[in-house]
């Protein structure tokens, strides 16, 4: 786990929420506090899908995949939350919880020759966290059961550095 204290607001908010920067996470939570406090919950409800399915023709635009992923991409969201901070005032907080996508975390793992297959990472974690003032990144990794090794956690901090940097977000480690 790592700690990074974004440098740049301005530059970091426009990679957040206008560019496709983090569109390669999902989104498990948002909470923004401006004039009221926001709450997104990022879990996707399949009984929605299981219902509106059942009666619909089967065309392209209304097929629901077998399986539903367990979050809603970011890129799919980040516009809700834009709106939301969006104004001449800025927010008085805001945390997302974001999740590197399944696919892009079993790339990575796979990539970087992890000794821990990538069926036992539950999420390679992003906490965002602005307290008005500053905003600080936390990486974290949740596994399916306790693991000894922490390689996982080694590969996803390196990464997220690495993927800032490249980026062109500027950071200081906490």
């Amino acid at each position: 786990m790592i700690a990074l204290q974004i440098s740049s607001m301005k530059q970091f908010m426009n990679h957040l929420l206008v560019a496709d920067t983090f569109d390669r996470f999902d989104l498990e939570e948002a909470v923004i506090s401006t004039a009221n406090t926001f709450h997104i919950d990022g879990h996707i409800n399949p009984e929605f899908y299981e219902t509106e399915s059942a009666g619909m023709a089967d065309t392209p635009s209304n097929v629901v995949p077998a399986v539903l992923p367990e979050f809603r991409p970011w890129s799919e969201l980040k516009s809700i939350a834009f709106d939301l901070i969006k104004g001449k005032r800025t927010p008085l907080f805001f945390r997302f919880t974001l999740h590197l996508s399944g696919a892009e975390t079993t790339a990575l793992l796979e990539r970087e020759h992890c000794d821990v297959p990538a069926a036992q990472v539950k999420a390679l974690v992003l906490n965002i966290r602005y307290d008005g003032a500053t905003a600080v990144l936390t990486t974290a990794t949740s596994y399916q059961t306790f693991l000894m090794s922490k390689e996982p956690d080694i590969i996803w901090d390196k990464y997220l550095q690495d993927y800032l940097d490249e980026k062109g977000i500027e950071y200081t480690i906490l």
